[in-house]
C-alpha cells in the first residue's frame, strides 16, 4: 500500500495492521452470528420437542447449542489475543519514532509535557482489547437482527429501529455532555501529577525550609480541581448511562408486549415461539450499542491521547536522512553565534566567534549568567542557534545524524545525571560495552582502582540517578562517560565543581592524556587549576565575547602583568569567578 502523506503517522500505523483488522472483523461476525444460537435453539425446541416430546431431539439440540457456545468462547479468546497482539505491534511500530519525538520536544522545550507520551501510548494500546472494540466490529451483524425481526413482523422491525436509534442517541449524548469535563479532568490530573513529582524530587529541600504545608496545600487545590471536573463528567454521563440501561430493559418489554398483541390478533409470523425469539433478537440488536455507551470514558481518553500524540509527531517531523560524513578530527569553529534558550526570544549569546584546532584546550570563563552553559549546549548541537553556525571539521553540527556524531562527542553537564545500571553500562553509554575502553576511561579519570575494589567491580549498580554514589563519585563516573571511546570533542561544564584535590589532579591528567591523543576540549571553569593545560581562553560577559586568544595573552589583558602569576596560583579571581549559571 502506498503511504498517503495526508494521513498521520498513527493512522498509517493502523493501516499497516490491515490483515489483523480483517481477521478481527471475520472473528467478530462469526461470534455475533453464533450468538443467534440461543434463538435458533429455542425455535427448534418449540417446533421439534414441545409437541413431539422427543427427548433425544432435545438432547441433540442441547449438545449442538453447547458446542456453538464453546466455539464462540474459543473465538472470543482468539479475538482477544489477536487484539492484544495488535496493540503491542502498534506500539512497537511507533516506539522509536515517539521516543525520538519526545526526546526532541523535551530538548527544545523542557516544559512541553512530552513526558506524558508513554502514558498516552499505553492508553491507546490498552484500548485495542477494550470490549467496546469488539462491539464496534459486531455492529454490522445487528442488521441481521433487524432483518429477522422484520421477517417476524414489520411493526416489530420498525420498533427495533426506533429502539436502536434511541440507544444511539443516548450514546451520542453521553459523549457530547461528558467529553469536555472529562478532558479537563484529565488535564488537571496531569498537572497535579507533574507538580507532585517535582515536589518529591525536592522533598528534602522543601522539608528543611518548612515549605511542605504550602506545597501540600497547592497540590490539594490542584487535586480538588481535578476531582471536581471528574465528578461533573461522571454526573453528566451517569444519568444517560442509567437511561441507556432503562432503554434496553424497556425495549425488551416493548417487543415482548407488541409480539403478544400481534399473536393475539394472529399477525405474528411463526406463532407463539416468536414471542421469546423477538425479545432475544432485540437484545442482540442493542447489546453492542449498550456496550459502546458504557465505555464512554475509554473513548474520550483514547481520543485525547490520540490527539496529543498526533500533535507531537506533527510538530516533530521524522529526522531527514543525512549524507554520511567522515569521522571528525575535532576542529571546532564558531561563526557569529546568536542563540536563546528553546522557546525564549531573548538571546543569551550574541556574536560569539572563535576557532579551536584539533587537540587543543579552550577554557571559557566569565561571571555567572554570562552564557557559558548555553555555549556548551550549542557546541554539542543540543540547542539550535538563532543565527550563526557551530562547525566541526567544517560541517554544521546539525548536519550530522545525532546517532553517528554522538560517539565522537563527550559532555559533562553541571548537573550530573546517571542512569540506573552498572558502572560499566554508564561509562559505556549503555551501548555494547568495550570493557577495555571502559577500563581505559576509568583510569583516565582516576576511577579504576576504586571500581575494582568494589565486590562486583564494574558490574556494581550506581542506583537510581546514581544515588548509591557520592557527589564526587558521580562526577567521576560521568567524566569517564564523557571521555569513553577517545571522542574528538569533549565539552566539560564545571567539571571539577564536586571534585577534591585528588579528583582535580586526575581530571588534569585525563585532559592532558586525551589532548595528546588529539581530543579537543572546551572547558567551562571558575577554577584556575585548569589554566595550565589550556591553550586558548574565551572570556564571556552578559552573553558577549570580551576576549579570545592564547591563555597567557588573555590573562595578561585581564590583569596587570605583575598580578598574572598570582592568578595562576589562586583558586579564583573576581574577574574570572564564574560559578554556575547560563
Amino acid at each position: 500500500m502506498k503511504p498517503d502523506s495526508r494521513l498521520s503517522e498513527l493512522r498509517l500505523a493502523l493501516l499497516e495492521l490491515k490483515p489483523t483488522w480483517i481477521s478481527t472483523l471475520v472473528l467478530s461476525w462469526s461470534i455475533a452470528l453464533l450468538g443467534f444460537a440461543s434463538a435458533v435453539y429455542m425455535l427448534q425446541v418449540y417446533e421439534r420437542v414441545v409437541n413431539s416430546r422427543d427427548v433425544n431431539t432435545l438432547v441433540m439440540l442441547s449438545i449442538v447449542v453447547l458446542g456453538a457456545y464453546a466455539v464462540m468462547e474459543l473465538l472470543e479468546k482468539f479475538r482477544s489475543n489477536l487484539l492484544w497482539s495488535a496493540g503491542i505491534q502498534f506500539e512497537m511500530k511507533l516506539a522509536d519514532r515517539l521516543y525520538a519525538a519526545m526526546f526532541e520536544s523535551l530538548r527544545k522545550q523542557p516544559m512541553s509535557g512530552a513526558q506524558m507520551v508513554q502514558g498516552d501510548m499505553r492508553t491507546i494500546r490498552e484500548f485495542f482489547y477494550n470490549p467496546a472494540v469488539g462491539a464496534v466490529f459486531e455492529l454490522p451483524v445487528s442488521l441481521v437482527s433487524v432483518a429477522l425481526i422484520f421477517a417476524i413482523n414489520p411493526m416489530l422491525g420498525w420498533a427495533a429501529i426506533v429502539g436502536a436509534l434511541a440507544q444511539t442517541l443516548v450514546a451520542w449524548l453521553i459523549q457530547r455532555t461528558s467529553s469536555a469535563p472529562l478532558l479537563e479532568a484529565q488535564r488537571r490530573s496531569r498537572e497535579a501529577q507533574t507538580y507532585a513529582e517535582a515536589s518529591l524530587r525536592n522533598a528534602q529541600v522543601m522539608e528543611s525550609m518548612g515549605m511542605m504545608p504550602a506545597v501540600m496545600a497547592q497540590w490539594q487545590k490542584m487535586q480538588r480541581a481535578f476531582l471536581t471536573h471528574q465528578a461533573k463528567a461522571s454526573e453528566s454521563a451517569g444519568g444517560f448511562n442509567a437511561l441507556s440501561k432503562m432503554l434496553q430493559q424497556l425495549f425488551g418489554s416493548v417487543l415482548l408486549g407488541m409480539s403478544a398483541w400481534l399473536l393475539l390478533h394472529n399477525e405474528l409470523n411463526g406463532g407463539a415461539a416468536m414471542l421469546i425469539i423477538s425479545g432475544i433478537l432485540g437484545g442482540k440488536l442493542l447489546a453492542p450499542l449498550n456496550q459502546i455507551a458504557q465505555q464512554w470514558r475509554a473513548f474520550v481518553s483514547v481520543g485525547s491521547a490520540w490527539g496529543r500524540l498526533t500533535e507531537l509527531l506533527s510538530l516533530i517531523p521524522p529526522e531527514v536522512p543525512q549524507m554520511p560524513l567522515a569521522a571528525p578530527k575535532g576542529n571546532l569553529t564558531v561563526e557569529s553565534l546568536v542563540a536563546a534558550p528553546p522557546g525564549q526570544p531573548t538571546p543569551v549569546l550574541r556574536g560569539v566567534q572563535f576557532a579551536v584546532p584539533a587537540g587543543q584546550v579552550l577554557v571559557v570563563v566569565g561571571p555567572s549568567g554570562s552564557g557559558k552553559t548555553s555555549l556548551a549546549k550549542l557546541l554539542l548541537g543540543i540547542w539550535p542557534a538563532q543565527a550563526g553556525k557551530v562547525r566541526l571539521d567544517g560541517a554544521d553540527v546539525h548536519a550530522w545524524k545525532k546517532t553517528e556524531l554522538g560517539p565522537y562527542l563527550g559532555y559533562l553537564p553541571q548537573d550530573v545525571e546517571l542512569l540506573d545500571g552498572t558502572m560499566a553500562e554508564n561509562i559505556a553509554r549503555f551501548g555494547d560495552a568495550d570493557m577495555a575502553g571502559v577500563a581505559d576511561a576509568a583510569r583516565l579519570v582516576g576511577l579504576h582502582e576504586f571500581i575494582i575494589s568494589l565486590p562486583l567491580g564494574y558490574e556494581t549498580s550506581v542506583g537510581r540517578d546514581g544515588g548509591l554514589l557520592s557527589g564526587g563519585q558521580r562526577q567521576r563516573v560521568a567524566l569517564a562517560r564523557a571521555v569513553y571511546g577517545n571522542p574528538a570533542l569533549v565539552v566539560l561544564d564545571e567539571p571539577n565543581s564536586s571534585l577534591d584535590e585528588v579528583g582535580d589532579a586526575a581530571l588534569m591528567q585525563a585532559i592532558t592524556a586525551l589532548k595528546a591523543r588529539g581530543t579537543t576540549f572546551v572547558i567551562n571553569s571558575h577554577r584556575t587549576s585548569v589554566f595550565p593545560v589550556a591553550d586558548l581562553m574565551l572570556v564571556l560577559r552578559d552573553g558577549v565575547q570580551q576576549l579570545f586568544g592564547p591563555t597567557a595573552e588573555v590573562l595578561q589583558k585581564l590583569m596587570p602583568a605583575a598580578a598574572a602569576p598570582a592568578v595562576a596560583a589562586a583558586p579564583g579571581s573576581p574577574l574570572l569567578a564564574a560559578g554556575e549559571g547560563a
